[in-house]
């Protein structure tokens, strides 16, 4: 059972892959959105010569010898590539066993909570609250993660004191008994970052992610010591050796390895079970309502350190237009929970419609 062909469906956003194998299977998967098309271009160049007329099934060895092959190139993009490949791998191999991939990793489809999940700082804290307020009445979230500080802010607010007023105006609106996390994408030096923490435990925030500039480690750790509330990150790591260096020195408490950045599902398992050993559950991050997010709930119903929740995103296609019309069915919130989709493989079908209208590229074996 040979791969014979990698084919890409591109756009600038979104890069789908299919692998065909010579005994006629078939699987899709997904590289991590925005630039896409140069992920693609990677697939073709760096990934496809690797893994064209190599054992389909045998995918922990691809995706640990194509980056040893590649060594040169460390970073994102390849592990993005790789990505691609190893989802679509994951998808042949439930079609071919007649199973989910949620089955093949020992767990069962079923409703999955996930917490309702916002990117916007461009919003006030009162409309904020109104519209997460609004979500939990209409779609039964008990969990909400909320933005403070700037993107990258270098200590700075989106503008001065939303921080704090946004996060003693959400507990109000929503109430003692919802679970708040809020991320702070890289904003804070632990200065800073320990100040904010102490307002976030003050209104019973439970985790905060990403606090300060996700490269430093001894700065994200000097917090996470600080602090009696969950310190997160990890999205941006794709090097196994930073993993194993922040779980074993005990940078954050809970991993969140995101599968479409870090090279896959075979990858991903290497990390949760790191963390398993360490004591720590995992929550990946999924920002999106692309495949991610499939990938996302089929790992965390079957690992056994699997954290309390999927990421879920609300934005609409005011926010990420891209994310339209991908695939069915598409993922609903109800009751709080999503639904692990248990056809075979990934469960769900790509629409031919946005493969159509997508750019192609095949490399294929000789």
């Amino acid at each position: 059972m040979k791969i014979t062909s990698i084919e890409t469906f591109t756009n600038e956003f979104i890069c789908m892959t299919r692998v065909r194998a010579d005994d006629g299977a078939e699987g899709w998967g997904q590289v991590a959105p925005y630039n896409a098309d140069i992920t693609a271009a990677v697939i073709h160049r760096q990934v496809a010569p690797h893994a064209l007329g190599r054992c389909a099934d045998d995918i922990d060895a691809l995706v640990e010898r194509i980056p040893e092959l590649e060594h040169k190139f460390p970073g994102a993009y390849l592990r993005r590539a790789l990505g691609g490949l190893d989802t679509a791998l994951w998808d042949m191999r439930g079609k071919r066993a007649g199973r989910s991939v949620c089955e093949l990793l020992g767990g069962a489809p079923r409703p999955f909570p996930v917490y309702a999940s916002s990117m916007r700082r461009d919003i006030t804290p009162e409309a904020e609250a109104e519209r997460l307020a609004r979500l939990r009445d209409s779609h039964g979230y008990g969990a909400f993660k909320f933005r403070v500080g700037r993107e990258y802010g270098h200590d700075e607010d989106e503008w001065p004191g939303r921080t704090e007023a946004i996060v003693p105006t959400l507990r109000k609106a929503l109430g003692d008994d919802a679970t708040l996390l809020v991320d702070a994408n890289s904003c804070y030096t632990p200065r800073r970052a320990i100040e904010v923490g102490r307002i976030l435990e003050d209104n019973g925030v439970v985790h905060f992610e990403e606090p300060c500039p996700y490269w430093e480690y001894d700065w994200t750790a000097e917090v996470t010591r600080a602090l009696d509330l969950d310190v997160t990150g990890g999205e941006q790591d794709v090097n196994l050796a930073d993993w194993r260096r922040m779980i074993e020195t005990g940078v954050v408490n809970i991993p969140q390895p995101d599968i479409c950045y870090l090279g896959g599902l075979s990858r991903t398992l290497k990390v949760a079970a790191m963390a398993r050993s360490a004591g720590l559950p995992i929550v990946p991050h999924s920002a999106n309502l692309s495949l991610v997010t499939v990938f996302t709930l089929h790992l965390m119903g079957a690992i056994e350190n699997a954290g309390p929740y999927v990421e879920f995103s609300i934005e609409g296609l005011d926010y990420y237009p891209w994310q339209d019309g991908l695939f069915s069915p598409a993922l609903v919130a109800r009751d709080g929970k999503v639904m692990i989709p248990d056809g075979p493989g990934w469960g769900v079908e790509i629409s031919p419609d946005w493969l159509e209208a997508a750019d192609y590229r095949i490399s294929e074996a000789d």
